[in-house]
C-alpha cells in the first residue's frame, strides 16, 4: 500500500477496539454470498489494510465457518468484525468498525449474482459472479 495511515476502530459497544494500517483511500469489497449474508444479515463490506502490525484488543472470538475461512465477533455485542482465511491467517476487517469506513471507495463486489434486488449497490465498480468468484479464489485454495 503506498502513504499508508493508521486508522482507528470499534465494535458497536466499545468492548473491542482495533488499528489497522490503510491507504489514503482505502479499497472497500463487498461479498454477496450466502454465508456473509446470513452472517451479517445483509452483504459483508471489508476495508482494505495491511495485515502486519493490525492490533486487535478486546473480547474478540472467531468462529469457523468452512473449512478456509472463519469469521470474527465481538464476545459481548456480536459486531462482525472480519472475514479470516485460514490458508494464511489473514484477517479482512469489516468496514463499519471505522468512522466513515475509513473513507474507502467500494471497488470490488464478490458474488454479485447472489446479492438481493433489495440493496443493490450504485456506482461503477467491479462486480463477479459467483462463477467468477471462485474462479478467482480457486487458486489461493479458498471460497468464501
Amino acid at each position: 500500500m503506498n502513504e499508508s495511515r493508521q486508522i482507528e476502530g470499534r465494535c458497536l459497544c466499545g468492548a473491542v477496539r482495533i488499528s489497522a494500517l490503510a491507504s489514503e483511500t482505502p479499497r472497500l469489497r463487498a461479498c454477496h454470498c450466502d454465508m456473509c449474508r446470513q452472517h451479517t444479515s445483509g452483504m459483508f463490506i471489508s476495508i482494505d489494510t495491511e495485515q502486519d502490525g493490525m492490533k486487535i484488543s478486546g473480547p474478540a472470538r472467531s468462529f469457523r465457518s468452512s473449512d478456509w475461512a472463519e469469521r470474527g465477533f465481538c464476545e459481548t455485542c456480536g459486531s462482525t468484525l472480519w472475514y479470516g482465511t485460514i490458508h494464511d491467517g489473514a484477517r479482512h476487517l469489516a468496514a463499519g468498525l471505522f468512522d466513515r469506513a475509513g473513507d474507502g471507495t467500494m471497488t470490488l463486489e464478490f458474488f454479485a449474482d447472489k446479492c438481493p434486488a433489495g440493496y443493490r449497490l450504485a456506482g461503477d465498480h467491479e462486480r463477479l459472479s459467483t462463477e467468477e468468484t471462485i474462479a478467482m479464489f480457486a487458486d489461493a485454495g479458498e471460497t468464501s
